[in-house]
């Protein structure tokens, strides 16, 4: 007879094939393992197709799933509009003194004082004693030698103990100096924790005496922290300016709104899945101009409930707001900032208003707020009163010129000269058209360095100039802040002095934008203009500032 043992391990067979011819067993062995080779394809195919199948169904799921969310996401987006003023009403919005101040602990561990080590026994002499045999007795040589050894195997422990008590001495010592220096470093960096820490809390302190001592910048100061403190979407600009006026205990508050473009209109979101697309809807555009409209009327009284509602030392009597849109002119095409609304009211009449239950329009209307009756419109008004104040930022300024001469290296000069010298530059520049320069207060922030008032009716306007004392070439990112900053100050063009270069990226920015960047050599050649010579070695500043 003959055996033939098959198996399959992914279909966990296995058969005995038996029988007296050899060839035919082979024979029955090939086609049995060739059936089940067949079994095991087909059964790997048909899986598969079906992991296959759980995949696409798995994906559709997901998608629809995620479709879901995103239409979850887009109610509750317009919900939260729809919310704006009812959200701040279960808001206490006076400031918290306490929260503001440091409370943290200083959190880097103290280090451990080393632990003195064990120091073994000194060793004793009587486990080294000689022990005498017969021969020692009668032959001395033998006995003196034993005495030698183990005298010398004593003094070895003896001279070992020292070295190993010595160098554990030693180790000890040296880890008590450095736990003295590090001790001593964690004791300071602590001390300066603590410092800064009081420093900050009394400055808090300083600020809420100064509040409740009704001082004027302070009262401005705290409203504008109420009014930071105010949480919107993120697409809203939040941005403000806040006078005070203590004759008549009237607040004023210009207000950044937003953009009717600014605002969600997702309505839903469809996973299609006989096309494995997606399919957005979105509110109707009546729909977005009521839900836009109601937005400022309760950005506007929400404003006017948390500053009133905050004024814990009842300084304010009346608020003015006045709300501004910075938008597209689609006349001109050019981004314009106006006041589409604006609204006064004093504090006994506000706060007997019940805001959970008015139609925000209808209230604002009866408080005699100016606006159009549709404000999606964006049609200008003339506000009830506007923040009109001098610049703060302006200080006396100081000629600089004088001083300079072909020695001198610009891209070397103190950063405040630097500044003066430039404002110096542009005031005689401007001379000739009866324009004026200001410089403002020192702030090395990349702020408004100074800021030109030229009359000329076609190319005038207020102009804002920064000066960069760089030694290395100017990028991007200063420019555009410059153009940030020209669209904050409502200004006409920016003007970007630098004692280096500007890389291409920040000329490729300046295109088409009212920026001019006038890099060293511009600077030199307007010195020269007028009467002045000077030098600019970048090298030689990188190192006198280096020394400095």
């Amino acid at each position: 007879m003959y055996y033939r043992e098959i198996k399959h391990e992914g279909l966990h067979k296995y058969r005995l094939i038996k029988g007296n011819d050899k060839h035919v067993v082979e024979q029955k062995a090939f086609l049995q393992k060739r059936q089940w080779d067949e079994m095991w394809e087909n059964r790997k195919e048909a899986e598969k197709k079906k992991l296959e199948r759980e995949n696409v169904a798995m994906e559709k799921a997901q998608k629809k799933a995620m479709s879901e969310q995103q239409t979850l996401d887009a109610i509750n987006e317009i919900e939260m509009i729809d919310h704006t003023l009812l959200h701040t009403l279960d808001i206490d919005d006076k400031i918290d003194w306490d929260s503001l101040k440091d409370n943290s602990r200083f959190t880097v561990p103290k280090p451990k004082s080393p632990q003195e080590p064990s120091y073994s026994s000194e060793p004793e002499k009587k486990f080294y004693e000689p022990k005498f045999g017969f021969f020692d007795i009668i032959f001395s040589s033998n006995k003196q030698k034993k005495i030698d050894a183990c005298n010398k195997l004593y003094e070895d422990a003896i001279n070992g103990w020292k070295r190993a008590t010595d160098d554990l001495k030693a180790k000890f010592e040296k880890d008590v100096a450095i736990y003295k220096e590090t001790l001593e470093n964690w004791n300071e960096k602590k001390k300066t924790f603590e410092l800064e820490k009081q420093d900050k809390n009394d400055a808090i302190e300083k600020k809420k005496e100064q509040y409740l001592a009704g001082e004027n910048e302070s009262i401005v100061e705290y409203c504008d922290m109420v009014l930071s403190n105010s949480v919107y979407p993120d697409y809203f600009p939040q941005e403000f300016d806040i006078d005070y006026n203590t004759n008549n205990r009237t607040l004023v508050v210009e207000y950044s709104l937003p953009d009717i473009s600014d605002l969600p209109t997702l309505k839903e979101v469809k996973y299609v899945a006989t096309k494995d697309t997606y399919k957005e809807s979105f509110i109707t555009e009546a729909a977005a101009r009521k839900m836009y409209d109601k937005l400022l009327y309760d950005v506007t009284l929400r404003t006017l409930h948390e500053l009133f509602e905050a004024d814990a030392i009842n300084v304010i009597d009346s608020i003015i707001v006045n709300g501004w849109v910075n938008s597209v002119n689609k006349a001109t095409g050019k981004n314009e900032n106006i006041c589409i609304l604006s609204v006064q009211t004093n504090k006994e009449e506000f706060m007997e208003i019940n805001l959970k239950m008015v139609d925000s329009k209808t209230c604002f209307k009866n408080l005699k707020g100016i606006g159009s009756s549709k404000l999606f419109s964006l049609t200008p008004i003339a506000p009830i009163l506007k923040i009109n104040r001098e610049d703060g930022r302006f200080v006396d300024s100081y000629n600089v010129t004088g001083s300079v001469d072909e020695e001198t290296n610009l891209a070397a000069m103190d950063w405040q000269d630097f500044e003066h010298l430039i404002r110096e530059l542009f005031e005689k520049e401007f001379n000739n058209s009866g324009g004026e320069v200001k410089i403002t207060r020192a702030s090395k922030d990349g702020g408004v360095d100074a800021v030109a008032f030229d009359p000329d009716p076609i190319r005038g306007g207020k102009i804002v100039i920064q000066a960069k004392r760089y030694t290395n070439v100017v990028g991007v990112s200063a420019v555009r802040d410059l153009y940030g900053t020209v669209m904050n100050e409502g200004a006409t063009k920016g003007i970007l002095v630098s004692t280096a270069d500007f890389g291409p990226d920040a000329y490729n920015f300046s295109k088409d934008k009212p920026l001019t960047l006038l890099n060293g050599n511009n600077l030199l050649h307007l010195l020269h203009k007028h009467g002045h010579q000077a030098k600019i070695d970048l090298k030689e500043a990188k190192l006198l500032l280096k020394e400095k």
